[in-house]
């Protein structure tokens, strides 16, 4: 099973289309925050939560809910697919229902070889895989950029160094994060 989770009225074929609005008249309305989830445990394949993920968990442990039911249901090698405004660009800031930034940064502490490393070597970052009950890993990542970067990037004008300090000191560098994560089961 394939699931597109949030979806509004950006419905993908093939994918079971979810969204609490039935506004959208999705496949199955569900408010994400609700859990469980209406799905049997590692029964999905692929996952979309594209500009969803900003909107869940205003409270640590509702948004640890949400990882600890995407990870129940996701089998071994399950695709995910996250796409989230930066949280630097003014379409995170503007909007009053995003609650959460989402970073690749934040979504790799939810990496069980993540938080070894970081135990094994004397490291303060929190093991959120551990403590929540999960274990993703982060296989790709991209940041979306606005104009001028975008071209300026795409032109050699600007290295990817270059880019890449300007998203970390500048808003309105990168418009979006795409991050792709691979569910661990095996072993856990």
């Amino acid at each position: 099973m394939r699931l597109n989770l949030g979806c509004g009225s950006n419905k993908q074929t093939g994918f079971v289309n979810v969204d609490m609005s039935p506004l959208c008249a999705p496949d199955v309305v569900l408010n994400l925050e609700d859990t469980p989830w209406p799905w049997p445990d590692s029964s999905v394949e692929e996952v979309a939560l594209i500009h969803v993920l900003e909107h869940l968990g205003q409270t640590t442990e509702k948004y640890f809910d949400v990882l600890r039911e995407l990870y129940r249901v996701c089998q071994h090698g399950a695709k995910i697919t996250i796409v989230v405004p930066h949280p630097r660009h003014d379409d995170f800031l503007h909007d009053a229902t995003h609650v959460r930034a989402v970073t690749v940064e934040g979504l790799s502490m939810f990496s069980r070889k993540n938080c070894e490393e970081w135990i094994a070597s004397g490291h303060a970052n929190t093991p959120l895989a551990m403590i929540v009950g999960v274990d993703f890993d982060v296989v790709d990542s991209e940041f979306r950029l606005e104009e001028p970067w975008s071209s300026e990037l795409a032109s050699g004008a600007l290295s990817e160094k270059a880019v890449m300090q300007a998203i970390k000191s500048n808003n309105n560098v990168a418009k979006e994060t795409k991050v792709i994560l691979r569910v661990i089961k095996e072993n856990n």
